[in-house]
């Protein structure tokens, strides 16, 4: 089963919670990261608040990519409970990638001076959904593959 749709931005989106849903392989990777009973989310400059991700360096498997994103991003050291799905990104102009959504524990955050290409770590307690639609909050985070994504993964936790 697949759920298609269209983003903020007017691409069509299609979402499935399966591994290898698409002939493209995953090359970007967005995690769904907890820490106690918050929500661990990373502070991108241009975008806003969001879950961190990004891409595949070449030979790295998608677990992989994601602790290594999380850690650049936020100082946390993760470890992935659930491998949750992906989505295909259908651009206007033909071009297309596939993002893997990957469920993470947090085990400990460590200080750093340098959060990659973010501003470092923010939580975020309670209904999550509920507050995405903020201003302050990354167009990422307010379509539905989080919305769906959490519903499957975390439903408890929303």
């Amino acid at each position: 089963m697949s759920i298609q749709f269209f983003d903020q931005k007017g691409k069509r989106v299609t979402l499935a919670f399966q591994k290898n849903a698409f002939q493209q392989s995953s090359g970007h990777v967005l995690a769904i990261c907890r820490y106690r009973d918050e929500w661990l989310l990373t502070n991108h400059p241009a975008r806003g608040l969001e879950f961190p991700g990004g891409k595949l360096e070449k030979g790295e498997s998608v677990e992989d990519a994601a602790i290594r994103e999380i850690y650049e991003e936020t100082g946390a050291v993760a470890n992935i409970q659930a491998y949750v799905g992906e989505y295909l990104v259908e651009e206007k102009t033909g071009a297309s990638f596939v993002k893997a959504i990957v469920l993470a524990n947090i085990l400990k955050l460590e200080k750093k001076n340098h959060y990659h290409e973010t501003k470092g770590p923010v939580f975020v307690q309670g209904d999550l959904l509920a507050k995405v639609h903020g201003e302050e909050f990354s167009f990422i985070m307010k379509d539905r593959v989080v919305e769906e994504a959490l519903k499957r993964c975390c439903p408890e936790s929303q």
